[in-house]
């Protein structure tokens, strides 16, 4: 599959989905959102892919909505929702992912940026890059789930302080508040990012489907039905190869090979 303003690259066992309109700082425009639902799709039909990769090509992760389309006026009300559908789309998309999404930040992650990073399973950031949400400043309203994610990464006043204000913070503040899960030195962003998915990327993708679900699910059970929860999870992954893989791999004292199945 082609792809006009992504780049999706597949390395090893890991997809990288580059987005790829660094003219407009990777702005978002409903071509982006439709090839980004496209391409996580292709990625999460993929056996092979173990992990997902996001990052953006040139000096910005995404700074949001394409405000020059915007300017032009020329959607009609029901199309403006769709858009705003699709906005929404793709951040449930990386939530509901079975593998593991990491947000590479880069640049500015601003507004729809920040709501994707926010969806993400990890978010690694280089020390200058900014996140922010910039939407009340501007007349408008967060969305992708962000109300819900952000209170759960750094508290409900804090999530009210960056919402309401819409300061913007850099990677070494993000990751003191526990938004972002490293903070690396700018020149080293790619490659401590390849680094960390590809670790990602060894462990038994079952197992991680099933963890990534009980992690996103656990704000919403009570104990005990976490407690079931995890219960069919651990049976569950007896059940496969690869747990005995992991048991023999243990015994052995070697590292585990871990197939999917």
């Amino acid at each position: 599959m082609s792809f006009e303003t992504l780049i999706y690259n597949k390395k090893q066992n890991y997809a990288e989905i580059r987005f790829n309109r660094p003219h407009r700082l990777n702005a978002v425009i409903e071509q982006f959102y439709n090839e980004l639902l496209d391409a996580l799709a292709q990625a999460e039909a993929d056996n092979d892919v173990r992990a997902i990769l996001l990052t953006g090509e040139g000096r910005a992760f995404c700074v949001g909505a394409d405000m020059k389309e915007h300017g032009a006026g020329e959607r009609t009300q029901y199309q403006r929702r769709q858009y705003l559908q699709l906005g929404n789309d793709v951040c449930e998309a990386i939530f509901r992912s079975t593998k593991p999404v990491v947000a590479t930040i880069n640049g500015y992650a601003l507004g729809a940026g920040a709501e994707m990073a926010c969806s993400c399973d990890f978010v690694i950031m280089a020390e200058s890059a900014k996140i922010g949400f910039p939407e009340v400043s501007i007349g408008t309203c967060v969305g992708g789930g962000v109300t819900q994610f952000l209170p759960r990464l750094v508290g409900l006043a804090k999530a009210r302080e960056l919402i309401f204000l819409g300061t913007k913070i850099d990677g070494t503040e993000a990751l003191a508040i526990g938004l972002a899960t490293r903070s690396v030195a700018d020149e080293c962003l790619q490659n401590e990012a390849e680094a960390f998915i590809a670790e990602l990327a060894t462990k038994a993708p079952i197992s991680m489907q099933l963890v990534k679900k009980l992690l996103n699910n656990a704000s919403y059970a009570d104990l005990d039905a976490q407690l079931q929860h995890e219960l069919d999870g651990v049976f569950t992954c007896t059940t496969t190869k690869d747990w005995q893989e992991g048991v023999d791999a243990f015994a052995e004292k070697r590292s585990p090979e871990f197939k999917g199945h």
